[in-house]
This record gives C-alpha cells, structure tokens and sequence, in this order.
C-alpha cells in the first residue's frame, strides 16, 4: 500500500520539475516524481489545488487528450480510493476472522489439552484397574493352589481314616475272636474242672464206700488187711496224682488269667484308636468347614473378578470414545486472505 504524508510543497516541487522538463505534470508523472509515494487521490486534491492557484491557464490550454487523461487519472484516483477502502474492510475482516480462528485454535487446544489429562487419568486408572486385576487373579490361583491343596489333604485324611478304620475293625475283630478263644477256653477249663471235680467226688465217694466195706468186713478179712492197707496206699497215691493234676490245672488257669492280662493293653489301644478316630473325624468335619469357606471365599473373588473385568471393559469402551474424539478434533488450520493490490 501506498506511503502517505505527501504534503502540496512536495507536489508542486514533482510538478514545477516535469514542467521544467517539458513534461506534462499528469497525476502518475508527479507521483513518479515524488518516488512511487503519496495517495493518488492526495496529489491529484493538490494539483486541482495548484491549478487553481495558477488560474487555470493550464487547464484551457489543455488539449481534449490531456482533459481526458486528467478525467482518467481521476478515475483511476477515485478507484484506487475505494480499493484501498475495500481492501482496508478486507483487512480488517481478515484480522478479526484470523483472531476468531485463533481463540477457536486455543478453545480446542485447551479442551484437547483437557482431553489429553482425562486419558492420561483414564490410562492410569485402567492401569491401576490392570494391576489390581492381575493381584485378583494371583488371588485366585493362590486359593486354588490352596483349595487343591486343602482337597489333598482331605483325600489324604479320608485315606488314613479308612485305614484307621480298617485296622481298628481289624484289631476289634481279633480282640473279639481273642475273647471268644478266651471264653471257650474259659468254658472248656470249667468243664473240665468240673468233670475232674466230679470225678475225684466220685473216686472219694467210691473209696468212702470201700473203706465202709472194708471196716464192716475187717474182723472177717484181716487177712486182706495188707492187701487193703497197700490198696488204700494206692488210693492215696492216686488221690495226690488227683490233686497234682488238680494243682496244674490251677496253674493253667493262672496262666490264662496272666494271658487275659496280657490282652488288656490291646483293650487299651482300640479304645485309644478309638479316641483318634474321633479326633480325626473331627478333625476332617474342620477341614470340610475349611474347604466350604474357602469355596465360599472362591466365589467370592470370582464376582470380584467378574466385576473388575466388566469395569475394565467400561473403562476401555471410554477410552475409546475419547480416543476417538482426539482424532476427530484436528488443529483448524488458518488460511489468510491474499492482499489484494491496487
């Protein structure tokens, strides 16, 4: 655009030089003159104003082509003002839509730059979310490691009971056969004291009988005195072998008595085995309420799980959205107006 603050000294100096020349002083000659500066519309004002001043001798001695080329210059002076004028309004226009596109350029990259925060938070979350997740299901596969290894316990346990319970089955079995042998035996000794009772009660009566005989019939047979005297010697012996044989039985009783004894420890020990059965019923009745509560603390952590992932898709579906809204929101890009030349 054209430097203004051409003054009318400066004018009719461009103009008083083309004269001098022998030029005509026409509005692009003086402004030529002057070096390309000063408003056409300003030095064509100054030179009406020179021409007026100079009486207007010029201007009736100008020619029909002269007087046109001034209504040309005119014109054109005229044009180039309203140019300048629009081009002033274009500017203008172009500065306050360039300021516009400039707040809009900071609105966006302020709400991008708010965007960017909310998915850096999001981001951070949905890592806290991961690693939370990640313990969950550490969790998880540390209480099934323990629910196994409770399940192998209990397996193992059921196994020793069963055993347990086999041998004490066993042991009352042969505490039961021992009881029996035991009674029969008992039973058998019985029968036999009685019969060998029985027998020396009926060796004695018979003796008695004889000796009542042999007392009757003494004064007749004292010849048989001797014979009778070795007779009852013999009874005699036979009663001592009686009561030996009696005397062992008694031993074989006592010694029976010491083996039943001796079979009192076994009693003992299936009552003690019967003790530790009961602890160790007791004992799985624990374990299965363990394993129920960790089942329960199983399902637990698997809602607590499920809930987590529903969470973690949520938060994924949001930052999706809001990645998606970044690529949409593109810097708006400026294009400035050309300037328009006169």
């Amino acid at each position: 655009m054209a430097r203004s603050g051409v003054y009318k000294s400066d004018v009719k100096k461009a103009r008083d030089a083309l004269l001098a020349l022998g030029k005509h002083p026409s509005l692009d000659a003086v402004r030529i003159e002057l070096g390309n500066t000063g408003s056409k519309s300003t030095i064509h004002k100054y030179l009406k104003e020179l021409e007026t001043e100079d009486g207007g001798v010029d201007a009736k001695k100008a020619s029909i082509s002269e007087a046109l080329q001034d209504l040309v210059e005119r014109l054109s002076a005229q044009l180039h003002d309203e140019s300048s004028a629009r081009i002033d309004e274009v500017e203008t226009e172009a500065a306050e839509k360039a300021r516009q596109h400039e707040e809009a350029l900071k609105s966006s990259q302020h709400a991008s730059d708010n965007l960017k925060s909310q998915l850096a938070t999001q981001e951070t979350r949905l890592q806290q979310e991961l690693a939370a997740h990640g313990q969950t299901r550490e969790s998880l596969q540390r209480e099934s490691i323990a629910r196994h290894t409770a399940e192998q316990q209990v397996s193992d346990l059921k196994e020793r009971l069963l055993e347990n319970e086999n041998h004490r089955r066993s042991l009352e079995e042969k505490h039961q056969h021992a009881r029996e042998a035991l009674e029969h035996y008992r039973t058998s000794v019985k029968e036999q004291r009685e019969q060998d009772a029985r027998r020396h009660e009926q060796q004695v009566q018979q003796l008695q009988a004889e000796i009542r005989t042999l007392n009757q019939n003494a004064i007749v047979k004292q010849e048989e005195v001797t014979r009778l005297n070795q007779e009852g010697a013999r009874l005699v012996a036979d009663l001592s072998h009686a009561h030996k044989a009696q005397r062992e039985q008694d031993d074989r009783i006592r010694q029976l008595e010491k083996r039943i004894e001796t079979l009192q420890p076994f009693e003992e020990r299936c009552r003690l085995l019967e003790v530790q059965t009961a602890q160790q019923d007791t004992l799985v009745c624990n374990l299965r309420s363990q394993l129920a509560d960790a089942g329960k603390d199983m399902h637990r952590l698997h809602i607590d799980s499920a809930a987590a992932a529903a969470k973690l898709e949520t938060q994924q579906a949001v930052t999706a959205e809001l990645r998606s809204y970044l690529d949409k929101l593109k810097p708006v890009e400026i294009v400035p107006e050309a300037n328009v030349r006169a």
